[in-house]
């Protein structure tokens, strides 16, 4: 049996971590089956345990070595990777998942529309196959990183026949195609995260279809969930917005007041059991891809992040009017470290929205999990292109 130890320890010595190139240690940690090590062996993995990742991260993270850029590359490393074990051919594993993790290739997610966001299954985006090339027209709204990503996953409608769920298939495809046009989307901070994609006689290989032809549904539920346990859970106590505004109580009497203590002890056990609950949840992915209860971590993540922003503005009211600067940046990812109390407040507003509206998450959550009556839909059993739009 593989001890992860050793592994980790026989890479450390066969570089020196203060200047090795990056994307050269990243090859071979891949190689040595430390990128994921619950992935099979020769992508990426060990056939390990998968909370054996997390003694790997340590060790790495101790000694210093270069670890892959979450923040520019999450949607690849934290969605797109864990489709394609689930459902790519050899040919796509062996082809797609070493440079998605060394960072050499970017990945960004084509699935909301301006008429299908929290009813993704409602996507318009067409793809026609044209001998053994599909053709994909249509546009793609709230993309995060598009504007450095090389690759795309994308859900298009392939049969528009059959009912929405049915008519779906699932697509890797290449940014570079002169038929993808990005455009930015500037946001409440004043910042550019998101862009909106339109894709115009894109040529996708069938090659890069992932999964069946109609199965783009199940395929892309996959990614949502596994989009939602990233989303919503953190591995360390305190990190987030409780850890910025604890540390701020603790060092700045200023801010005290014994009612607000209580407010503030009530969210800091509120987070503590959310990040004990996603790790139990990450626990479970042990045995097989996360379900539906990540939508409840995710839910409890969004309201969270808002509430306690918010609570950090009363804690000191005039930060949230020294923003210091509303130019239109395309920034790479949506970290809020370093962020003045002004930012974090706007930006969490759209925690609620991004990987999975509230509104949807509690549907899924009282269907799913609760096993409560779904709601009533007008066009369910109904052929896609009977439904009126």
């Amino acid at each position: 049996m593989t001890d992860v130890r050793a592994e980790v320890a026989a890479l450390l010595e066969r570089f020196d971590v203060a200047t090795v190139d990056p994307v050269e240690f990243l090859g071979a940690r891949f190689d040595a089956g430390l990128a994921w090590v619950h992935f099979p062996v020769g992508r990426g993995g060990l056939d390990r345990p998968r909370d054996e990742q997390q003694v790997v991260e340590q060790l790495l993270a101790e000694a210093g070595a270069p670890a892959p850029d979450l923040g520019l590359n999450s949607i690849g490393l934290g969605m797109a990777a864990p489709t394609l074990i689930a459902f790519g051919t050899p040919e796509q594993q062996e082809r797609y998942l070493r440079p998605l993790f060394t960072c050499e290739e970017v990945w960004c997610q084509l699935f909301s529309e301006p008429g299908a966001g929290s009813d993704l299954a409602g996507v318009a985006t067409k793809a026609v196959l044209d001998g053994d090339t599909w053709i994909v027209n249509g546009q793609k709204v709230w993309t995060s990183g598009a504007q450095n990503a090389q690759r795309a996953i994308l859900v298009a409608r392939t049969d528009p026949t059959v009912v929405k769920h049915a008519g779906l298939s699932y697509f890797v495809v290449d940014m570079a195609d002169p038929g993808v046009d990005v455009r930015p989307l500037r946001q409440i901070t004043g910042e550019a995260e998101f862009n909106e994609v339109f894709l115009n006689d894109v040529r996708v290989p069938d090659a890069d279809r992932v999964g069946d032809v109609g199965q783009g549904w199940r395929v892309a539920t996959t990614t949502l969930n596994n989009e939602r346990v990233a989303i919503g859970s953190g591995a360390d106590r305190e990190a987030g917005q409780i850890g910025i505004v604890t540390e701020r109580w603790r060092t700045d009497p200023s801010v005290r007041s014994a009612a607000e203590h209580d407010r503030l002890m009530s969210w800091w056990v509120e987070t503590e059991v959310t990040r004990l609950a996603g790790e139990r949840l990450r626990q479970q992915l042990a045995v097989g891809q996360p379900g539906p209860e990540s939508s409840a971590m995710k839910l409890a993540f969004a309201k969270q992040a808002q509430q306690v922003s918010g609570f950090a503005l009363e804690l000191d009211p005039d930060a949230g009017l020294q923003y210091d600067d509303w130019t239109m940046v395309r920034t790479a990812s949506a970290s809020f470290l370093g962020r003045g109390p002004g930012f974090r407040y706007l930006r969490a507003k759209g925690n609620s929205i991004e990987g999975g509206t509230s509104e949807i998450m509690r549907n899924v959550v009282s269907e799913r999990v609760l096993g409560l009556p779904a709601d009533h839909r007008p066009d369910k059993g109904v052929p896609f292109n009977e439904v009126p739009r």
